[in-house]
C-alpha cells in the first residue's frame, strides 16, 4: 500500500495513543478518544465538543472518502503552551480541488469539503498535505489552556494507561453523550439570550435617561443663553446710562478746576481733583463695559480701512509716551517701516495695544516696555508684541487674566487699581479681527503679550466681489484649503513667482467661509480633510451664489474611483499631488487666471 504524504514531523511530539479507522464504529471511538484527551489535557466543556467535532469529521471524511485511515494523538511540547495535535491519514485518492474548498468555492452534493471547512473553524491550527493516488494527511492541533498545569511525561503515561483500561463506547452511548453536549450547548445559548435580553433592558433605561439628560442640558443651555443676552442687554443699557452723568460730573470738574467760576483753596482743588480722577476711573470701566457687552451681543461693526504698522505705532508712542515719562520705566517702540500694509480695523488693533501697554506699565517697576511688530509665519499675518521687564505671571494664573473681573493678587496690583475687563475684551476683538493672543511669562523676569492677525481682515470682500487688495494693486487672490501645513507651504512656493496674493484654510469648512469672505480668483481645494472634506466643499461651494462662477481646481493624493470623479463635476481640473512642479501649477493659474503678472512684472 503507498504510504500516505507525510506532514513535517514537530521537535518534541509526544505520540499518546492511535485509533484505526476500519469499521464506522471506529469513527465514534475517535470521537470518544479525542474528547477524553481533551478532559484529561484540561480544555473546558465547550473546547471539548469542538475538538471532538472536528476531529470526528476529518475521520468521517477518511473513511467515506478513502475506506478508512489512521488517528494519532500527541502532545506538542515543543511549544508553549503546549499543543493538543490529532493527524488523521488515510491512503485514498487524494483530495483534487483542495484550493477551492479552502477558499469556499467547492460545492458538493455529498457534502464533500464541509468537514475541512468546519474543521478549520473549530481548531486553532489545521494543515493539509494531500496528492492525487497518495492519500491525505490532516493535522489538526489546539494550545493547552493557559490555566493548566504543564503535562509532563510521566502524567502522559498515566494518561495514556488511563484511556487503554477504559471500555470502547459503542454508538448508542456516543449518541447518548453528544445528546448531552447539545444540551449543554442548548442551555449555554440560553443563558447568554437571558443576559442578552437583560442587557438590552437595561441599555433601553439607558438611553431613556441619556434622552431625558439631553432634554435638561437643552432647557439649561437655552436659559444660561437667555441670561447671557440679558446680561449683555443690561451692561449695554447701564453703561449708557452711567455714562451720561459721570461725563457730567467730568465736566463740571473740569470747570471748577479752571478757576471757571472763581478761585479755589488748595484744599479745595485737591478734592476737585480726586473727584475728576474718580470719575475718570469710572468712565474707563464704564467704556469697558459697554466695549465687552457689545461684542457679546454681535454689535461691534469692523470698520476696515488701510493703514501701516509704523504709522500705528507711532500714534501710540505720541500717546502713551507721558505715562512712562516720569518713572524708572523706559517705552520703547521699535520701528516697523518694513512691515507690509494692512487693511483691517486700525482703532480695535490699537485698543488692544493700549491695554498691553497700559498693563505692562502698571507692573513693571523697573526696566523697560518694548512695543514691536513683525511678519509672522508663511501667511503673512501680523503679530504686534509687548515685552516688558515686570512681575510676571505664573503658569497657572496665565488662564485667569483673560477672565472678566479677574485680578491677580499681588502688591503692585493694590496700587494699580483696575476693571479686569481690558485683557478679556482685548482677547474678543482679537477674534473679531481674526486673529489671536498668546502670552508669555517668566515670574519675576517679566511678560509678553503678543496680538497676531492677518494683515487683511479676512471678512473684507471690498464688497464687489472683486480681488482682495493688499498692496494698493489689484492683485487676485488664490485660496488654498488643505489641512496639510506642508502641502500648504510647498504650494505657496511654487507660485512665489506671480503677483498674487495667498491665502489659506485648514479644512473645508474654514475654507467655504473664507471663500465666502474672499472671493478669490482661484479655489485650490484637498479632498481628504477633518470637518467637512473636499467633496462636500465643493458642493458647499457650488451651492452658494457668492462663491458659484470661482474656479475650483482639486488637488489630491487620494485614487480617485469613477464615483469620485462624478462627485467632482463642479471642478475645473483635477490635480496629483505627486505631480505638481511649478510648470504644472503655472498652467493651471494661467488658464484660470488670464492676464496674471509675474512677481518680476510688478517690480518698478
Amino acid at each position: 500500500m503507498i504510504p500516505a504524504p507525510e506532514c513535517p514531523p514537530s521537535v518534541g511530539l509526544w505520540p499518546v495513543v492511535s485509533v484505526s479507522l476500519e469499521r464506522e464504529d471506529d469513527v465514534v471511538a475517535v470521537r470518544q478518544r479525542a474528547r477524553r484527551l481533551a478532559e484529561l489535557f484540561g480544555f473546558d466543556a465547550q473546547d471539548q465538543t469542538r475538538i471532538a467535532t472536528a476531529v470526528s469529521e476529518i475521520a468521517r471524511n477518511a473513511f467515506g472518502y478513502a475506506g478508512g485511515g489512521r488517528v494519532d494523538f500527541a502532545l506538542d511540547n515543543a511549544t508553549v503552551p503546549q499543543r493538543y495535535r490529532i493527524r488523521v491519514t488515510d491512503h485514498g485518492p487524494g483530495i483534487a480541488a483542495l484550493d477551492a474548498i479552502l477558499e469556499g468555492r467547492y460545492h458538493s452534493a455529498t457534502g464533500m469539503g464541509l468537514g475541512i471547512t468546519g474543521a478549520r473553524r473549530l481548531m486553532e491550527g489545521v494543515a493539509i498535505a494531500t496528492a492525487p493516488g497518495r492519500g491525505t494527511a490532516v493535522t489538526m492541533d489546539k494550545p493547552l489552556p493557559r490555566h493548566a498545569l504543564p503535562v509532563t511525561r510521566t502524567r502522559l503515561a498515566e494518561i495514556a494507561g488511563l484511556l487503554a483500561g477504559e471500555a470502547r463506547f459503542d454508538s448508542l452511548t456516543a449518541m447518548r453523550e453528544q445528546n448531552r453536549e447539545l444540551l449543554d450547548t442548548l442551555e449555554v445559548l440560553r443563558s447568554r439570550q437571558d443576559e442578552l435580553s437583560q442587557l438590552n433592558a437595561e441599555l433601553e433605561d439607558t438611553n431613556r435617561g441619556v434622552v431625558a439628560l439631553y432634554g435638561e442640558l437643552e432647557d439649561k443651555a437655552e436659559q444660561l443663553r437667555q441670561a447671557s443676552e440679558l446680561k449683555s442687554r443690561f451692561l449695554s443699557n447701564m453703561s449708557h446710562e452711567f455714562r451720561t452723568p459721570l461725563n457730567s460730573v467730568m465736566a463740571l470738574a473740569r470747570l471748577l478746576l479752571d478757576r471757571t467760576d472763581g478761585d479755589l483753596t488748595v484744599e479745595q482743588e485737591k478734592q476737585i481733583q480726586l473727584i475728576h480722577k474718580s470719575a475718570t476711573q469710572l468712565v474707563d470701566m464704564v467704556n469697558d463695559l459697554l466695549d465687552l457687552a457689545k461684542v457679546e451681543a454681535g454689535k461691534v461693526d469692523i470698520l476696515p480701512a488701510p493703514f501701516t504698522a509704523d504709522g500705528l505705532l507711532g500714534g501710540l508712542r505720541g500717546v502713551l509716551r507721558p505715562l512712562a515719562a516720569a518713572g524708572p520705566v523706559e517705552l520703547v517702540f521699535e520701528d516697523a517701516h518694513h512691515l507690509p500694509p494692512l487693511r483691517t480695523d486700525e482703532g480695535k488693533v490699537a485698543q488692544i495695544l493700549r491695554n498691553f501697554i497700559s498693563n505692562a506699565l502698571k507692573f513693571t517697576e523697573r526696566g523697560e516696555v518694548r512695543v514691536s511688530a513683525r511678519v509672522a509665519g508663511p501667511d503673512g499675518r501680523i503679530a504686534f508684541s509687548v515685552r516688558d521687564t515686570g512681575i510676571g505671571i505664573a503658569p497657572d494664573d496665565i488662564s485667569r487674566v483673560f477672565e472678566e473681573f479677574s485680578q491677580i493678587h499681588n502688591p503692585l496690583q493694590r496700587r494699580a487699581k483696575g476693571t479686569g475687563l481690558g485683557l478679556p475684551l482685548s482677547r474678543k476683538l482679537a477674534e473679531l479681527l481674526g486673529g489671536e493672543i498668546t502670552v508669555e511669562s517668566v515670574v519675576g523676569a517679566g511678560s509678553a503679550f503678543t496680538l497676531t492677525i492677518p494683515a487683511v481682515w479676512p471678512a473684507d470682500g471690498g464688497g464687489t466681489g472683486a480681488p482682495v487688495v493688499v498692496d494698493g494693486g489689484s492683485r487676485p487672490c488664490l485660496l488654498v484649503i488643505d489641512d496639510e501645513d506642508t502641502f500648504r507651504y510647498v504650494f505657496r512656493r511654487l507660485v512665489s513667482g506671480y503677483a498674487l496674493d495667498v491665502a489659506e484654510a485648514c479644512d473645508g469648512e474654514e475654507g467655504v467661509r473664507r471663500a465666502v469672505d474672499l472671493r478669490p480668483g482661484l479655489i485650490l481645494l484637498d479632498l481628504q480633510m477633518p470637518r467637512m472634506n473636499g467633496f462636500a466643499a465643493l458642493e458647499r461651494l457650488a451651492a452658494q451664489p457668492e462663491t458659484r462662477d470661482i474656479p475650483v481646481v482639486v488637488v489630491s493624493s487620494s485614487l480617485l474611483t469613477d464615483e469620485d470623479r462624478l462627485r467632482l463635476a463642479h471642478a475645473r481640473t483635477i490635480l496629483s499631488k505627486g505631480a505638481l512642479s511649478r510648470d504644472a501649477v503655472g498652467d493651471v493659474l494661467n488658464a484660470h487666471l488670464p492676464g496674471l503678472r509675474t512677481a518680476a512684472a510688478e517690480s518698478p
